[in-house]
């Protein structure tokens, strides 16, 4: 990322000092762990099932090089979110309260929380749908269930925030499992899998699918949130540490890049498997797989019980502990944005309300994730462009300020992902190539 300081820097006494760099310690690398995995639930999430999904069952092996592409973005994306958090100790929202004006500001907060409702709707319907593949429960008392387990999953914060990171670590690492057992029984073509990774393959009806996993790359609500998961090892840091408040910003920020890579990439590894496992399966048998529920149904009769059941803990681990995360980035945004204290509980309370309403009514509950995903097309724009400006800024981020290598490639991305969001919505609304 090059936005550690590469040359030496002057002390206070006027005599120049050797830049310092972090001892990559086995103990130190582990204590950072942590942040970067908890916003990394956003791109293992139930849309991603159903795009990754449908794009192996309709186009095999050839998209996979999408993933690699969207993954490098993602990455970017997620340091800059948390090395603003680490530079300023605030996080994006509270930077946005008091960098813009309140009537700027006002808009970014509505953009937000639209962003935070549209993915909580979806998320907690993924696990609903989980509830329901798994055990046969209605979705209604599934959403219920979804509810209550989620309440518990956030009481954890009560014994601190890392037991919080840890719950949403297990629930990543499950996911992880259930994939790579689902992979060993599909016995993929690794060669064709290497080849279409490596080398881009796209046709006139692809376009669609690709446009969906590109746009929908970068969730708007853990943009914001990177920001706030990284302040309690900062103020851990800063009760324990006796080094100057610079070096111990530029120790911080070191591990965070590595934690960003290894979650991002765990991210970039699972949703890889859900294309390798369609394309293994559903493609190669030539069975056309429209919905999470089918795929389901499908992998039974054709991998066996086992597959099948890996599939739907995946999809539950998936939708609670994303559910989870989109609750936190709601109270970071509520909470940043308007500068009040929100109970977590009560915010998890009124964005139940929506999803049980879409339920209870019976609407389709793909209908209403592929609105969500409409919705966060548009409030994408409103969380990217200020994270740029404000982590370009020498006075704001001082020496983790991004470099101008950085700067050009936080433009090309978010330039991209735009865009393809602008494509995505031109197709939704029937627009054709």
């Amino acid at each position: 990322m090059g936005d550690v300081p590469q040359t030496a820097v002057p002390a206070a006494n006027g005599r120049t000092r050797r830049k310092w760099f972090p001892s990559f310690r086995d103990t130190q690398v582990w204590y950072y762990f942590g942040p970067a995995f908890v916003a990394s639930v956003a791109y293992i999430d139930p849309g991603n099932f159903a795009a990754n999904i449908q794009g192996g069952t309709e186009f095999g092996y050839s998209l996979l090089w999408v993933l690699l592409w969207s993954n490098a973005m993602a990455i970017l994306v997620q340091y800059l979110s948390a090395k603003l958090g680490i530079a300023t100790g605030r996080t994006l929202p509270q930077n946005c309260r008091d960098q813009f004006s309140p009537t700027v500001n006002l808009g970014l907060w509505i953009a937000a929380e639209l962003s935070a409702l549209a993915t909580d709707l979806a998320e907690f319907l993924g696990a609903a749908l989980g509830f329901y593949l798994l055990f046969h429960l209605a979705m209604l008392p599934s959403a219920l269930l979804t509810g209550a387990l989620v309440f518990l999953i956030l009481t954890t914060e009560l014994y601190g925030f890392r037991r919080l990171e840890q719950v949403i670590m297990v629930f990543v690492f499950g996911i992880a499992a259930c994939y790579a057992i689902e992979i060993f029984l599909a016995k993929p073509d690794w060669g064709q899998v290497v080849h279409h990774v490596v080398i881009p393959h796209i046709s006139s009806g692809s376009v669609y699918i690709a446009v969906a996993m590109l746009g929908a790359t970068v969730m708007p609500h853990v943009v914001y949130l990177h920001s706030a998961l990284v302040q309690s090892r900062l103020k851990e840091g800063a009760a324990r540490n006796t080094a100057e408040p610079w070096l111990q910003k530029l120790h911080h920020a070191r591990y965070e890049l590595i934690d960003v890579l290894a979650a991002m990439n765990g991210a970039w590894l699972v949703n890889s498997a859900m294309i390798i496992m369609a394309a293994a399966v559903f493609f190669r048998a030539g069975r056309p797989v429209m919905t999470i529920e089918q795929a389901h149904e499908t992998l039974r009769p054709l991998l066996g019980g086992l597959s099948a059941t890996a599939f739907a803990v995946a999809l539950l681990c998936s939708g609670l502990s994303s559910s989870t995360v989109g609750t936190m980035a709601g109270q970071v945004i509520i909470e940043g944005f308007l500068n009040i204290k929100f109970s977590i509980f009560w915010r998890r309370l009124i964005t139940m309300i929506p999803a049980i309403v879409v339920i209870a009514a019976g609407l389709d509950p793909l209908k209403v994730l592929v609105l969500s995903q409409v919705v966060l097309s548009f409030t994408l724009p409103f969380a990217l462009v200020p994270l740029i400006m404000l982590t370009r800024r020498k006075d704001l981020m001082s020496d983790l300020v991004n470099s101008r290598r950085t700067n050009w490639l936080a433009y090309v991305t978010v330039g991209v992902i735009l865009s393809l969001n602008a494509l995505l919505l031109y197709q939704i609304f029937g627009g054709k190539f």
